[in-house]
């Protein structure tokens, strides 16, 4: 069963996947900018609904070539992380919701990596569905986590960020406490040691990260990074953790 449920998740992060590099282009612009419509070279984006998913590729004039993230990077990366967590989670309900919030949690990661923002557009109803979702998943049999333990956990990662945001506003920005918001929910289905463990995980990655840069003189100490995705790799590891933990 376990089996099974591993490569049919691989399947769903190969076709998630394929879906993301495009959107991930037209999202990575600076705050207050519209969302880009159009490749590099100035041609506008066609294709399946409005041009917003698909690889980055321009079809107006195939010599611009691909643009944004590369497609087999990002399908790799969708399908490790969806296959390791059917791995972790097994046949529990709240696998389907750790499976649908995969993918936006790897476009956030290479939206946030390319111009260091977190589109309110993905960040709160990514919030809103993972806490919806695990309240049905709750209702189910063989659900291995606490929904009030998710919403509270929600409230007091995103706290504990709006904190940090309002003590270094120049080293974290407002859609780190968005995101928050989510992978708090997330991290709170399997209590409160998980949501701790996720936390820290995620702002270790990213004191790790800011050091080695510093080390190898490619940053300095005041210089911005994007923690989204640290955010996000540390919410991975205490989903991992908690999940098999709970088996």
């Amino acid at each position: 069963m376990r089996v099974t449920l591993t490569l049919l998740a691989a399947l769903w992060g190969a076709g998630a996947g394929l879906l993301l590099p495009r959107a991930a282009h037209r999202l990575s612009v600076e705050a207050e900018q519209p969302w880009r419509g159009e490749c590099p070279g100035g041609h506008p984006l066609g294709g399946s609904f409005g041009g917003w998913v698909g690889r980055a590729r321009c079809t107006a004039a195939p010599a611009c070539g691909t643009y944004g993230p590369g497609t087999a990077a990002v399908v790799t990366v969708t399908v490790l992380v969806c296959a390791a967590l059917a791995v972790a989670t097994g046949p529990r309900p709240e696998g389907v919701v750790w499976l649908l919030a995969a993918p936006v949690g790897v476009l956030l990661a290479l939206v946030d990596h390319r111009v260091h923002r977190l589109p309110d557009v993905l960040t709160l109803p990514l919030a809103a569905a993972i806490a919806a979702l695990l309240g049905l998943a709750a209702l189910l049999p063989g659900a291995a986590g606490s929904w009030p333990t998710a919403l509270l956990g929600g409230l007091a990662l995103g706290a504990a960020y709006f904190v940090l945001f309002l003590v270094n506003p120049s080293g974290m920005g407002f859609g780190d406490v968005k995101l928050a918001l989510g992978l708090g929910a997330a991290l709170g289905w399997y209590g409160w040691p998980v949501l701790v463990l996720g936390g820290f995980a995620g702002l270790l990655y990213g004191a790790v990260y800011g050091l080695g840069l510093v080390a190898l003189r490619r940053a300095g100490r005041k210089s911005a990074i994007p923690l989204g995705p640290f955010m996000l790799g540390g919410a991975l590891t205490g989903l991992l953790l908690g999940a098999a933990a709970a088996a």
